[in-house]
């Protein structure tokens, strides 16, 4: 089981590139993306736990597509100011778990920074944090190469925490491109390859993830995937480069490599990466914004 999609769907710049420009009032972008992908990482979870209420609406908002499964970001106030209490933890989790009752959680991402360094301190941290999602499918995200080294990787298959691979600009002590995997779920994240913006100071989130992997990337990544989900149950393939629905685009061409299949995808979307054309299949009853 391998599911391509993109981290987000809530973004202006993808209207009338992925979404139609003319949109009423019944549209729904969350179901329109849950059309064309089988996940979506949810971004929002980082900044603020959800209310359950809007976990729900989200999981019923989704349920046309049988096989879709969200991943999600965990507080940043866990994995970046590393401050909380136990109410925070039971405030993030009562938000999340109507997507765990529903059986539309695939994978709880912890995301730490590039700042976070293999240590005894972050270590210690780490086993700390992942130790109170115990019962949740966890994977863990690590940006700073000192954390590539067998010990590791086997600290985290003992405690059955999923790693995440990651491809993004390689600059100095930055996490290459793996292949590991260290639970029942494989977990491929890609934020692109804009070296120019990657640590600019005054870059912004549009700035450092506008990038459009090309064709010969796009192989590369298939290999990765592909070496990945053969030691997993699942595996979550997650595109990042969400400048313009450059995250759409590329989720399905990679979805089309990996399988062998075509793939779906909004007229307006194929238009403005024509790339996309060779992998097409036009499916009577898709919704059609062009």
């Amino acid at each position: 089981m391998i599911y391509f999609g993109p981290a987000g769907w809530s973004y202006r710049d993808w209207e009338g590139i992925f979404y139609p420009h003319r949109k009423g009032k019944a549209f729904d972008p969350l179901a329109f993306a849950a059309r064309y992908f089988d996940t979506i990482e949810i971004n929002s979870s980082f900044y603020h736990p959800p209310a359950a209420s809007t976990a729900g609406a989200w999981a019923k908002r989704i349920s046309e597509n049988p096989r879709f499964k969200f991943t999600a970001k965990i507080w940043q106030k866990f994995t970046h100011e590393r401050q909380y209490a136990g109410a925070d933890l039971d405030l993030f989790l009562k938000g999340i778990d109507p997507l765990a009752s529903s059986s539309r959680l695939g994978a709880l991402l912890v995301q730490f920074p590039w700042s976070f360094k293999n240590e005894n301190e972050p270590r210690d941290y780490l086993v700390q944090l992942v130790r109170r999602f115990d019962g949740y499918p966890l994977v863990v995200e690590l940006r700073h190469a000192s954390w590539d080294t067998p010990g590791v990787f086997e600290l985290l298959q003992s405690m059955n925490i999923g790693f995440c691979n990651i491809d993004q600009p390689v600059i100095g002590k930055s996490m290459r491109p793996l292949t590991i995997v260290t639970s029942s779920v494989g977990y491929f994240r890609m934020h692109g390859r804009n070296y120019g913006n990657w640590f600019r100071d005054d870059a912004d989130v549009n700035e450092r993830y506008d990038y459009l992997y090309d064709s010969e990337e796009l192989l590369q990544a298939r290999e990765l995937v592909g070496a990945i989900a053969e030691k997993s149950r699942e595996t979550y393939v997650i595109l990042n480069n969400h400048r313009n629905a450059q995250a759409a685009s590329n989720a399905l061409e990679l979805q089309s490599l990996v399988t062998g299949r075509t793939v779906a995808a909004p007229q307006t979307l194929v238009r403005h990466y024509p790339r996309l054309q060779q992998y097409l299949e036009r499916e009577k009853g898709l919704f059609d914004c062009g």
